[in-house]
């Protein structure tokens, strides 16, 4: 049982086998004989955010129950190691057995859509389609490209580097402060920049401190993994995907073609005029994509 919010859905936490409370939301049961054998199962980005993907939930809430969770060291849930992939695909499966779902779909956004991936290569048959939006791929040689076109987008706001670097330079950052940066890093990832900033704002509330680990433990154990390795393990995925980026991330989309080239069952496409959240920059042509592939 759990408590039930405005909107209608269930908050409850979920105990991974090692003890870790595992914040989850879902959306009503779909079945009139009970709880669905499937359902439809969304990963926030980060690592070490939380979830901000009830507009995307939405859009898909009349396919299946829907379930958004937050992942360990981040938001609501509990902030305890281990921070590696094996413990966070682990977590995702117990998320999912609690749910009563014997198969999913699985939506992931940037790192959630890693975490998805890597989640269906090692439980094929407990995924029915998986929604890759906005990741990066199966390689690291993304990231200088992205850390120069962010810095570059930040330029464009007067003041804002400045701010970043300040905010980064103390001993040590209050919860307000870790809001600031958040924002203002974030107000370059928005395809409208007269709207970035609110948008920014809207995207991080409510707005949680995680626990400082996460990232660069997950970050330091991507680079270890091999793209050849890993596209070979894609090949034999016969798992129907769609691949969904804006042509405006600062990721770049090339990043991500040896993992398209992979897949034996990808659809592919790509957003005009929207970057890093494409619900966002383009919500009515991302409502009618979604919707087509996971119906």
């Amino acid at each position: 049982m759990g408590d039930h919010t405005e909107s209608g859905e269930t908050e409850c936490f979920v105990a991974a086998d090692d003890g870790c409370r595992l914040w989850t939301v879902a959306g009503p049961a779909l079945a009139a004989d009970g709880e669905p054998t499937s359902g439809i199962v969304l990963c926030h980005g980060g690592p070490g955010y939380w979830d901000t993907l009830k507009p995307v939930a939405d859009l898909v809430g009349d396919r299946g129950r829907t379930v958004r969770w937050d992942q360990r060291g981040g938001g609501r849930s509990q902030h305890q190691g281990p921070y590696t992939l094996a413990r966070f695909t682990a977590d995702l499966d117990t998320v999912r057995a609690h749910y009563g779902f014997d198969q999913m779909t699985l939506i992931g956004h940037s790192w959630g859509a890693t975490l998805g991936l890597h989640y269906a290569l090692a439980h094929p048959d407990r995924v029915t389609r998986l929604v890759y939006i906005a990741g990066t791929g199966l390689g690291w040689n993304w990231r200088r490209q992205h850390e120069a076109g962010h810095v570059a987008a930040v330029a464009g706001f007067p003041g804002y580097a400045k701010r970043i670097s300040a905010l980064r330079s103390k001993p040590e950052l209050t919860a307000a402060d870790w809001r600031e940066l958040n924002v203002l890093n974030f107000t370059a990832e928005f395809a409208d920049r007269s709207r970035a900033r609110m948008l920014a704002e809207a995207e991080l509330t409510p707005h949680f401190v995680p626990d400082p680990q996460v990232n660069p433990t997950l970050q330091a154990e991507a680079r270890t993994w091999t793209e050849a390795e890993l596209a070979k393990r894609c090949g034999k995925l016969f798992i129907p995907t769609l691949i969904a980026d804006g042509a405006l991330d600062l990721r770049p989309r090339w990043s991500v073609d040896s993992l398209a080239e992979a897949l034996p069952e990808v659809t592919r496409y790509t957003f005009d005029h929207a970057a890093h959240f494409p619900w966002i920059d383009r919500p009515a042509e991302f409502a009618e994509v979604i919707q087509r592939f996971v119906r």
